[in-house]
């Protein structure tokens, strides 16, 4: 593990390809159960992220969410040295749910088992915080709480500074890319030109 940690910072081409399993862990679920839970968090508030966010904004930040979740969950476990899988997919919902519940702390939420009981989102965000900052402070090992930290911290993050900070300014950053890309593509770099 501490192997892989390493090649994500060298500059050496061919350790690229190792970022991949952390978006790829994006799409990642422990079980069914966990799939199905993230997918409901998922549908429940998907209509409010992409009202703030529209839709190409809303996979942008999903898909970097995912990233940024499992590469905190990568340096707890170094920290730690417990080596488990970490399945970004948890990390980039609570970043959805933090991002809502960031937006529209007054916004009223219920458990669907317990539908009777209602609370704020913001109650429910600091609840949700509280829980994986022990859990992560005390070891447990229900959850990922490291990637859903990460996530939820980038989540609300991203809606209060980010939008305005990525979003709203990503054509020079687009450009920058894109003649980036040429550059390498013209000097044999590999890259592919649109």
């Amino acid at each position: 593990m501490r192997r892989i940690m390493f090649t994500y910072f060298t500059s050496d081409p061919s350790s690229r390809a190792l970022c991949s399993p952390m978006l790829l862990s994006t799409f990642s679920h422990f079980s069914l159960f966990h799939m199905a839970a993230n997918m409901y968090v998922l549908w429940s508030f998907s209509s409010s992220i992409v009202s703030l966010l529209g839709c190409e904004q809303f996979i942008a930040v999903y898909l970097s969410a995912g990233v940024i979740s499992t590469f905190v969950s990568y340096i707890a476990k170094m920290v730690t040295g417990r080596f488990e899988p970490s399945l970004g997919a948890s990390g980039a919902i609570m970043t959805v749910l933090a991002a809502v519940c960031t937006k529209m702390p007054e916004a009223k939420l219920a458990i669907i088992f317990l539908p009777m009981f209602t609370f704020t989102a913001g109650s429910a965000l600091k609840a949700i915080i509280a829980f994986d900052t022990a859990g992560l402070t005390l070891g447990w090992r229900l959850f990922d709480h490291a990637a859903h930290l990460g996530g939820a911290l980038f989540g609300m993050w991203y809606v209060t500074y980010g939008h305005e900070l990525i979003w709203k300014n990503r054509e020079p950053l687009v450009k920058a890319w894109h003649e980036m890309r040429t550059k390498n593509t013209g000097k044999g770099g590999g890259g592919r030109s649109n």
